[in-house]
């Protein structure tokens, strides 16, 4: 099997060959060849580079467009600040949506107008023709709670979920649409797969995910689904509390940050949820040994049963050994699912 087809079975509800191997990498990456961050981040060719040769280099079984999340964000016409070696911010002090107002002007921007978005579409492409067939290709949108966050401020936005619930909706809704159309447009360019990465939904409770958050990330699942696409959901950070109602989302994959055990999250999601996770990607991967890491993933896979998939709580961070991002795919072969 290539490395796709062993992604592919277990998406398809079959037990694969070995455990797939699917850790988020970005600074990482583009340390591999030796190009700073600020480029990988603005040039699709920068990235895909850095991705094909991470996933050669370390034999992970996919590649991915991931980068930053102020994609959408720049395309809105959010102020962003892009340094050489760094990922690029959004500039919260000047939020796009600073002024609530302006929401009835927001205009959805066109993935393929020439902005970040087409950059990244363009790396879906590019993905497609190089790797197509040996590597599964993953495409990236922002969440609403995340990109609503990045376009009006994550202190303001927290705050409007009590103060003016019609504006957290009306954002919602367009967020969803961009997202979803965005989406579409990485899945025609080769995207086997959409990541949904919706940080800041960690940091509301339980009731206010139910209540706001949650349909519509279940609304963008949704949607692309009905186009014939697959979503790995990414919410980085303690959803201990929230991680029964992820479970219902309907997204083929869940990732498990390191503040969760896994045995929690089986427990609440059921037994056919694929997890990913969850090493600490500081504590363990960057400063552990390899026999930790090691340890540590035997740990996870016992939790969770064969529906599981190698990786980080969340990103690789720059500076971690070799010798330690290599035991993913040791830990792969070795056992038996």
């Amino acid at each position: 099997m290539t490395q796709k087809e062993i992604v592919s079975a277990i998406l398809r509800g079959k037990i694969p060959p070995r455990i797939p191997v699917m850790p988020i990498t970005m600074m990482f990456a583009a340390d591999q060849i030796g190009r700073p961050y600020g480029e990988y981040a603005r040039d699709h060719k920068v990235l895909v580079e850095a991705q094909i040769a991470t996933a050669e280099k370390f034999k992970f079984d996919y590649v991915s467009v991931i980068s930053d999340p102020a994609r959408e964000a720049a395309d809105f016409g959010a102020d962003i600040h892009f340094f050489p070696d760094q990922p690029p911010a959004v500039d919260e002090s000047n939020a796009l949506l600073l002024d609530k107002t302006r929401l009835a002007g927001l205009k959805l921007p066109n993935p393929i107008g020439g902005g970040r978005m087409y950059d990244r579409i363009r790396g879906v492409s590019l993905f497609k023709e190089k790797v197509g067939k040996e590597f599964f290709i993953e495409g990236w949108v922002e969440g609403p709670c995340a990109e609503a966050a990045d376009l009006r401020g994550i202190n303001n936005i927290m705050t409007d979920f009590f103060d003016d619930e019609k504006f957290i909706r009306d954002l919602f809704e367009i967020i969803v649409e961009n997202a979803a159309n965005f989406a579409k447009f990485q899945m025609e360019a080769g995207a086997d797969i959409i990541g949904v990465g919706d940080a800041a939904a960690s940091l509301v409770g339980p009731q206010i995910y139910e209540e706001f958050v949650f349909p519509y990330e279940k609304k963008l699942i949704d949607k692309i689904h009905s186009m014939g696409g697959l979503v790995r959901l990414h919410i980085c950070g303690n959803i201990g509390d929230l991680v029964e109602n992820i479970g219902k989302l309907g997204a083929e994959i869940v990732d498990v940050d390191s503040m969760v055990p896994m045995k929690h999250a089986r427990e609440k999601t059921g037994k056919d949820q694929i997890l990913l996770g969850n090493i600490n990607p500081v504590t363990v991967l960057k400063n552990g040994t390899p026999d930790l890491v090691f340890a540590e993933l035997r740990k996870c896979f016992e939790e969770t049963g064969p529906k599981y998939i190698l990786g980080a709580g969340c990103e690789i961070p720059r500076g971690t050994p070799d010798e330690n991002v290599k035991v993913f795919a040791n830990f792969s072969k070795t056992v038996e699912i």
